[in-house]
């Protein structure tokens, strides 16, 4: 392997805590997150795309791309394709080899798998249950092709390895792969490449980077000194410009990880959006638009000013979220005369910028509990979890790539909300067979969630035990190919060591947590227990597959009759 490549590998792999994966497989989950991160700018966990063990068809890491979002399971593609009005979709295909050379057959080969996979027809090769989860996927995608009103599905195949692209007979056999994919006429482009040293180096150096732009704003005007803001201007942008510069990713997709921070996502076409569009499209009013329209809010840790240049990083546009969308989708119908209102604001001040938030959201018709994401008790339990001893300190992520430019942060420590969301309605709520859909599960119990009389070490436990269960998902290769089990595996481990039910009150509650935390924050203990409860996942899942011949392990977890048998053999395995 390339000396560069071999020493970022290495690096990645001890940030991402994958200790148990040999060199090559260091490499392909390395490659996946260099690759998949040039079409998704949020954090995500790289070895959560990657495929494993046989049978895998020469597809090393897939990942599906749904209006922004980076996707791997079948029943979260099928959730943002049910709830989207029209789709934006790209299917993202690697192979990751560490030679220091291209093979041309690989082109050939990866291209007639491919046609396999991607066919309607049942496949004649034979193929693992990952494979099987991304026809699933595939599935999903075209399930309602009515919603693709503008593209089809785009695909990106990447061939990966440490040596350097050049030689003509690879690129014979890479145009005639992409021509041969087109021809199964599902997709609006195929674009399939070469990536090598110098690409991957590239594609390193942007995923680890905070986001950021730079663009030209001729018409702006400084605010007076505000305490907690290092500095602040208001101005007007060109529509496309806003749509050039900041709103687009490097892929030509809306980037999604500038509206973390905005407490409602693009509603779609409601009567507010329908009108921003009727206005861009009315030759009369388009002109108008930064009267009639609001504008953006944009907050950036760094902000940095040198006439009419703007630089901004790691920021995010706090307030517009479905103006921007509106914009961007309509960006073909932009004129030169189209003008944003733009707030720029530089701040590190989490309340001050808490605040804006609040305030400018609160002048739209945004509920309150709409700005639940910036209640106090998020903060409480940010600080909680980083209160912990050294051993068992976890960090809680209120704000997209919170702790990205903190070195000292372990990147697996880091717990998202939708993460814990979902351990906490698995262990607290004892519901694991609900836990598939995040934003079901919000809707189902958005009164029994982040509640300001919670105890945050509740949450704090069923994050821990989260973070446990990843490490070994990692880490031990007995529990490779159950990931979609976790939350089984969750509510497994309260029900032996806890019971069964929802979470005790008062002294009680408390002894349940020491005495998980106790099991998950000791290594020996907690593989021991996890292990016995993957037995008990495993016996619950051949009993599954006997009443479902062929079902995929995703899909047999998302049943209550496969939670209850967990629950039961939990409970039932001798002490």
């Amino acid at each position: 392997m390339n000396l560069i490549i071999e020493g970022l590998t290495k690096k990645f792999q001890k940030d991402q805590e994958l200790s148990a994966l040999d060199e090559a497989e260091a490499f392909e989950a390395f490659a996946g997150y260099c690759v998949l991160s040039g079409y998704h700018e949020d954090d995500f966990n790289p070895d959560q795309f990657r495929m494993g063990g046989g049978g895998d068809l020469g597809i090393d890491v897939a990942g599906v791309v749904v209006n922004g979002d980076l996707l791997s399971d079948a029943d979260e593609v099928r959730e943002a394709v049910q709830k989207a009005k029209q789709l934006d979709v790209r299917f993202v295909v690697i192979q990751a080899k560490r030679s220091e050379k291209f093979e041309a057959k690989v082109f050939t080969d990866l291209a007639d798998n491919l046609v396999q996979v991607f066919r309607r027809e049942s496949m004649t090769y034979k193929r693992s249950e990952d494979v099987a989860n991304l026809r699933a996927c595939i599935g999903a995608v075209y399930e309602d092709v009515s919603k693709f009103k503008k593209t089809l599905p785009r695909l990106s195949v990447h061939y990966v390895t440490t040596g350097r692209p050049g030689d003509s007979l690879l690129d014979e056999k890479r145009i005639a792969a992409a021509a041969r994919l087109r021809d199964l006429n599902i997709f609006e482009d195929v674009e399939v490449l070469a990536v090598g040293t110098d690409e991957l180096r590239d594609l390193y150096r942007k995923a680890t980077e905070a986001v950021g732009a730079s663009f030209t704003m001729p018409k702006q005007l400084p605010l007076p000194k505000i305490s907690g803001v290092e500095q602040a201007f208001v101005g007007v942008l060109p529509a496309r410009k806003l749509v050039e510069k900041i709103l687009t990713d490097p892929n030509g997709g809306i980037r999604k990880v500038l509206f973390y921070e905005n407490v409602r996502d693009f509603q779609g076409y409601n009567s507010v959006n329908g009108e921003i569009r009727r206005s861009l499209l009315d030759p009369d009013r388009r002109d108008s638009f930064a009267v009639l329209n609001n504008g953006i809010t944009i907050v950036a840790r760094e902000m940095r000013t040198a006439g009419e240049e703007v630089h901004i990083r790691d920021f995010q546009i706090v307030n517009g979220c479905q103006t921007c969308h509106v914009l961007f989708d309509q960006r073909e119908n932009l004129t030169d005369g189209v003008y944003v209102n733009v707030r720029l604001i530089q701040s590190n001040d989490e309340d001050i910028i808490g605040g804006i938030i609040a305030a400018t959201n609160r002048q739209t018709a945004v509920s309150e509990d709409d700005l639940a994401a910036r209640e106090s008790f998020h903060k409480k339990l940010e600080d909680y979890f980083a209160a912990q001893s050294e051993p068992r300190r976890l960090y809680y992520e209120r704000r997209s790539r919170q702790y990205s430019g903190e070195a000292s942060v372990e990147r697996t420590r880091v717990i998202t909300r939708p993460q814990l969301t979902k351990a906490y309605a698995a262990m607290v709520l004892d519901d694991p067979a609900g836990t598939g859909r995040y934003a079901r599960l919000k809707s189902k119990y958005e009164k029994m969630l982040f509640k300001p009389n919670h105890d945050p070490r509740v949450y704090y436990t069923a994050a821990a035990a989260f973070y446990r269960l990843e490490w070994l998902f990692r880490n031990k290769r007995a529990f490779w190919g159950y990931r979609a089990a976790r939350h089984h595996l969750l509510a497994a481990l309260k029900a032996r060591l806890v019971g069964t039910g929802l979470w005790p009150h008062g002294s009680a509650g408390k002894n349940a947590c020491d005495k998980i935390l106790d099991v998950v924050w000791n290594p020996l203990d907690s593989e021991y227990h996890f292990l016995e409860l993957l037995s008990v996942v495993v016996g619950a899942q051949k009993e599954a597959e006997a009443e479902r011949p062929g079902a995929l392990l995703s899909d047999l977890v998302r049943t209550e009759r496969f939670a209850e048998r967990v629950r039961r053999g939990a409970v039932e395995l001798p002490s």
